[in-house]
């Protein structure tokens, strides 16, 4: 069995991979639960002078990465390109964040009688599933690979079936700068297809899941990890409609606000888990009007990361219409490759309701545009709106009289509030949250970017009275790691 490679634009085959074997699966994650003990015990700043490494071996090996990856993935060299030098971005990023220590959480009591230590301990083996839309940035080497490594975590990828070859070349570049650097083998693993991914998650020694990717997919591994003998943690971020809430204040700007959303949702063909897909405005501003004629100066072309996505695109629109929405323009697919349509959907907002298929992701350049009469009918549709990753508040200002009350009122239902900004584009930064309610994620609590990713992959512990030389060593007398952590409350950090 192997899983065969496409050029988007036509179809074309790039090539196979061979899926991974039963036997080659229990090897790979054999090799993490055999190295996690090692992993676990390695200072950070190791593990981030291990990531450093590859890090550089992707900015060595930019221009065949692109040219693999755009022609898996019809991209584009610039946007390739790009993603590439943000990987290594990212790699240094949380190499970074693991030698500042303070994911830890260490903390040491010494009064009461007792000498208590607790910390976080990694998790061991990480299962991790890639997106087919950030190749580099969600792939093999992206942010959960990254940020398990840096909290001390074997990983083990299953490569993403829209562009194996590129996975498999991640995959060695990656290993081959983790030796070089001195790391352990098999502190990163490969497997390949659909069964070697169910087998992965229901390994035992897997110890939890990072997964990027679509509500479905992301479910079905969510229900395997917990039909295991050990349940296991599964982060997956999944994506979901992320509304903009424009106030009435703003809507005399109409114009402009439908050209920024649909760039921001028509940005990689709408291909993003952040893509912002309902729009909610004061009646009579021609919302509907208006973003369907920004589309047209906008004059998409999309070609589609896979021919699935293709066809959903297009079903997905049959479906908004038979749910009550109304067309108000279609860019009709160039023919080529795996190419879709383009559309506006206008509905009204009584017909917005949990479970209608008007506030389900499409996953493409499609986008829902309804207006609402007063404040109550806004907030009533926003009462009935699932978790989302991110939500756009459009305002007049900081002045503006609605703007502190949606302010609030959309941060209880998203793990990311913009104003008069958009949701596209997630900076891996020590305040960045990309996560939200459920169903947008199976752990709200968690991040898949920034500097928290790696709270995911370690669980905290106690130790209550024991000998100094047996604790971990961010809870040592000595300290070796130089961490920061409080003692008896006060807050020390190493210098």
């Amino acid at each position: 069995m192997t899983e065969t490679s496409h050029d988007p634009r036509t179809g074309a085959v790039n090539g196979e991979v061979a899926e991974s074997t039963v036997e080659e699966v229990r090897s790979a994650v054999r090799a993490a639960a055999a190295v996690a003990p090692v992993a676990a015990a390695t200072p950070p700043d190791v593990r981030r002078d291990w990531l450093a490494a590859v890090a550089d071996a992707l900015e060595a090996d930019l221009e065949a990465l692109v040219a693999l990856a755009d022609a898996e993935t019809a991209l584009g060299a610039t946007r390739l390109s790009g993603e590439v030098q943000r990987a290594a971005g990212q790699l240094r990023f949380y190499g970074a964040v693991a030698a500042d220590g303070g994911y830890l959480r260490a903390a040491v009591d010494t009064t009461g009688g007792q000498h208590l230590a607790r910390v976080g301990v990694p998790l061991g083996p990480v299962a991790v599933f890639g997106a087919s839309n950030f190749p580099l940035g969600f792939g093999v080497v992206g942010n959960d690979t990254a940020s398990a490594l840096a909290a001390g975590c074997p990983v083990v990828v299953k490569a993403h079936p829209a562009h194996p070859l590129l996975s498999l070349r991640l995959a060695r570049l990656a290993q081959a700068a983790l030796a070089a650097a001195g790391a352990p083998d098999g502190l990163l693993g490969l497997v390949v297809g659909h069964r070697a991914g169910v087998d992965l998650v229901r390994a035992p020694e897997i110890a939890a899941v990072g997964f990027t990717g679509s509500q479905a997919g992301g479910l079905a591994l969510w229900r395997i990890a917990n039909e295991r003998e050990v349940v296991i943690p599964v982060y997956a971020e999944m994506g979901t409609v992320n509304p903009v809430v424009v106030t009435e204040a703003a809507a005399p700007r109409m114009a402009e606000i439908a050209a920024g959303f649909v760039g921001s949702a028509t940005l990689g063909a709408g291909q993003f888990c952040t893509k912002p897909g309902l729009l909610l405005a004061p009646a009579g501003s021609r919302a509907a009007e208006e973003v369907a004629k920004a589309l047209r100066t906008a004059d998409p072309a999309p070609i589609m990361l896979t021919a699935a996505i293709a066809e959903a695109v297009s079903t997905g629109i049959d479906e908004l219409v038979a749910a009550g929405g109304r067309p108000v323009d279609l860019v009709e697919p160039s023919g080529l490759g795996w190419s879709a349509p383009a559309a506006v959907i206008e509905a009204d907002p009584g017909d917005l309701r949990p479970g209608s298929r008007l506030l389900a992701e499409c996953f493409g350049p499609v986008v829902v545009v309804a207006e609402y009469d007063d404040a109550a009918e806004r907030d009533a549709v926003l009462a009935r709106l699932q978790g989302a990753l991110a939500a756009s508040l459009v305002t007049a200002g900081p002045d503006d009289p609605d703007g502190a009350a949606l302010a609030r009122r959309l941060s209880g239902q998203v793990g990311r509030v913009v104003v008069d900004g958009w949701p596209t584009g997630v900076a891996f930064t020590w305040a960045q949250q990309h996560g939200g309610p459920w169903p947008a994620t199976s752990a709200p609590t968690a991040t898949s970017v920034g500097a928290a990713a790696l709270d995911r992959f370690v669980r905290p512990v106690a130790f209550q009275d024991v000998p100094d030389a047996w604790l971990p060593p961010p809870v040592q007398q000595a300290n070796p790691w130089r961490v920061p952590r409080r003692v008896d409350g006060v807050l020390e950090v190493p210098r």
